[in-house]
């Protein structure tokens, strides 16, 4: 048996959102590296492109394309311009997330609140619908939401946005239910505390951190690339019989 190729993205298509630094850059390059054509989306052009350009100097095939997946109206161009760029969508990770607020839930606003709703769920579900023409033209096509483990017990000044994540895992297997026919698979990686800029506001107050470290069963906080390894696993052909599932990374927080 070649195991090989059961980590191989060869002759795939990834489209990845949030993909210019973190979890989402992370994945792109260990994506690239199994052999996919990656597609990295965020919100500035400029950005993406010193990027990719990074990503086509180790030798792999991307390309940035801009959106802001808040706006729903940009979705659709997201998508065109993927399928323009390499033919096909093969691989859609919905790794974007927003949360403007850090405090008790009763003080979020209701603009806070739906930016994180946008962002959050209403970007991953309309872009995954966007995609479904695209996917089930694949003969291994893979949808994995990037969660959290705050979708399991709202994390501490994190009430909304944890509220978000607990409805990323459930349109998650709603997709993989409705979508097991069209040979689609759905699933989702919910990380515990990962060192990005995104959770910076975590990971730098000393209060939160020995609770979290209290907490783990391995004493250290994530990386980017460990994500990325589990997202390789989702996305190739190792995890075939894989839909509907929600994978913990979280150090051993959630035991």
């Amino acid at each position: 048996m070649d195991l090989s190729q059961l980590f191989s993205l060869d002759h795939k298509v990834a489209l990845i959102t949030g993909a210019s630094k973190g979890i989402g850059l992370a994945t792109a390059e260990i994506f690239a590296a199994a052999g996919a054509k990656v597609v990295i989306s965020s919100r500035k052009q400029e950005v993406l492109d010193g990027v990719a350009n990074n990503l086509k100097a180790k030798g792999y095939e991307a390309a940035g394309i801009a959106c802001n997946v808040g706006n729903m109206e940009e979705l659709p161009g997201l998508v065109e311009k993927t399928v323009e760029k390499y033919g096909q969508i093969d691989i859609l990770v919905n790794n974007a997330a927003a949360n403007p607020v850090f405090g008790p839930v009763h003080e979020t606003s209701l603009e806070a609140f739906d930016k994180i709703m946008d962002v959050n769920v209403k970007a991953p579900f309309e872009l995954t619908r966007l995609c479904f023409p695209h996917l089930r033209k694949s003969s291994h096509a893979s949808v994995i939401n990037v969660s959290s483990i705050g979708a399991f017990s709202p994390e501490p000044g994190l009430g909304i946005y944890s509220v978000s994540k607990t409805a990323l895992t459930s349109l998650t297997k709603v997709y993989a239910k409705e979508w097991g026919e069209a040979k689609i698979r759905v699933n989702a990686i919910c990380p515990g505390l990962i060192k990005t800029k995104f959770s910076e506001p975590l990971w730098s107050n000393e209060k939160i951190m020995d609770f979290v470290m209290k907490q783990l069963t391995i004493k250290r906080l994530g990386t980017p690339e460990e994500i990325g390894a589990l997202a390789l696993f989702l996305a190739s052909p190792a995890s075939s019989y894989i839909t509907g599932s929600i994978f913990t990374s979280d150090g051993g927080f959630n035991i």
